[in-house]
């Protein structure tokens, strides 16, 4: 394929989430403000965990997958099933024979963790020598990407993005841009992770940024931008969308449900773990560029927020750089604060957010925030439930672990 720059356009959502696989009503209980986090324990009788988390009870790989895929990873089940959602909605068909047009790009900060953990236990505390024989193949990081590809015949680009909490936003920007350039007409992206493994917990806990269940109980242990913010919480889930060529799309009588307009990447390339606003400034601004639109245009932003203490300021400093006086007027919610971390699926599930947003003209808010930080003033928060606005255009903020920034900008699918 070639050509000039095309434009994108979002035909199918999916989610796998805490309350079910339904796009509508988990953002119906966004909207609500109902916090999905609960205090999460295990217990084997070898090792244990307890902490404020997020948890997908309701998700059966049997019934929302399938037996053929039971012996997945749990986020390659994931996957599997909100992709499934995604194309459903999108009215595609599955060909046949590999269509070399349509493209995977899968996004992913943990994959295979469960089904590697699960291994080292059968070996270290049940003695035994080997590990199952596909343990490496169903591991893989790729695993979910080439499953899908497998599934729905996607004989094109089949790629996986691994750069932590911006994993699957990146995904998602990678995706548009090889629409845009002609180089596929339809792209399955998203991301997705199971990070409820021992280790991985334990990992985060020695970061001490972890938060605890607290004097609020568990349902409030995440509050980005509040005062008596204490860190992020863990969530697992999975979230898709199907991006077609605009001209693609309507030849073929598509609902358009979104423009996905703008996209910009960069590396803050100075600490590991501490943000830097000069790298989030400059990816926001390069979606901002690619999608034509001025700082002014943009009516909500969905932040990455995540409730840790140098993290939300620094943050709201960039966004209060680029939109200077527009600011003051810019509705900003984080919603992590309801559907928690979910580290290499939350670009794909704040995306998804930000089109449903658009969609039904109303901005879920940022729980639990009573007492605002002084250091992030300056923006709108959206703190009650049930706002209404008219909305023309959303910026999704992610922002990761080694420096990478991911950011997109949806609009309202203008006609032609």
């Amino acid at each position: 394929m070639s050509g000039g720059v095309r434009r994108v356009a979002v035909t199918g959502l999916g989610v796998v989430s805490p309350w079910g696989s339904d796009v509508d009503d988990f953002f119906a209980r966004l909207l609500s403000g109902e916090s999905a986090i609960r205090h999460f324990r295990t217990d084997d009788g070898h090792l244990s965990m307890s902490m404020p988390a997020v948890h997908c009870p309701e998700f059966d790989p049997a019934r929302e997958v399938g037996r053929a895929s039971a012996a997945m990873d749990r986020s390659a089940q994931m996957s599997f099933a909100a992709s499934s959602q995604a194309w459903r909605q999108a009215g595609l068909p599955i060909p046949e024979q590999p269509d070399r047009g349509a493209a995977v790009y899968w996004g992913t900060a943990l994959a295979g963790t469960l089904t590697y953990e699960q291994g080292y236990r059968e070996m270290l505390l049940k003695g035994r020598e080997r590990v199952p024989p596909l343990s490496l193949i169903l591991g893989m990081n790729n695993a979910a990407a080439s499953h899908l590809a497998i599934h729905f015949k996607l004989g094109g680009p089949c790629l996986t993005y691994t750069i932590a909490c911006a994993s699957a936003a990146a995904a998602i920007g990678e995706a548009w841009q090889a629409i845009r350039d002609g180089r596929c007409r339809v792209a399955l992206t998203g991301g997705a992770d199971s990070p409820m493994s021992l280790a991985v917990v334990r990992a985060w806990e020695a970061l001490r940024v972890l938060a605890p269940v607290g004097e609020r109980g568990a349902e409030a242990a995440c509050r980005p931008f509040s005062r008596d913010r204490a860190g992020l919480v863990l969530a697992e889930g999975a979230a898709a969308l199907v991006l077609e060529d605009w001209a693609h799309a309507r030849a073929r009588g598509a609902t358009i449900l979104a423009e996905l307009a703008g996209y910009g990447c960069s590396c803050d390339a100075s600490h590991l773990v501490k943000p830097s606003a000069d790298g989030q400034y400059d990816a926001m601004q390069q979606a901002l560029a690619t999608a034509g639109v001025a700082a002014a245009d943009i009516d909500y932003l969905n932040a990455h927020g995540t409730a840790t203490r140098e993290g939300d300021p620094i943050e709201i400093e960039a966004v209060r750089r680029l939109y200077g006086d527009h600011a003051v007027r810019l509705a900003v919610s984080a919603t992590k604060s309801m559907h928690g971390h979910l580290m290499g699926a939350t670009g794909a599930t704040e995306a998804l957010i930000c089109v449903q947003a658009l969609r039904h003209h109303a901005i879920p808010p940022t729980a639990h925030l009573d007492d605002l930080e002084p250091a992030c003033e300056g923006v709108e928060h959206i703190r009650r439930p049930g706002v209404e606005r008219r909305l023309r255009a959303c910026m999704s903020n992610s922002f990761a672990f080694g420096g990478s920034n991911s950011v997109m900008v949806f609009r309202q699918p203008a006609a032609d």
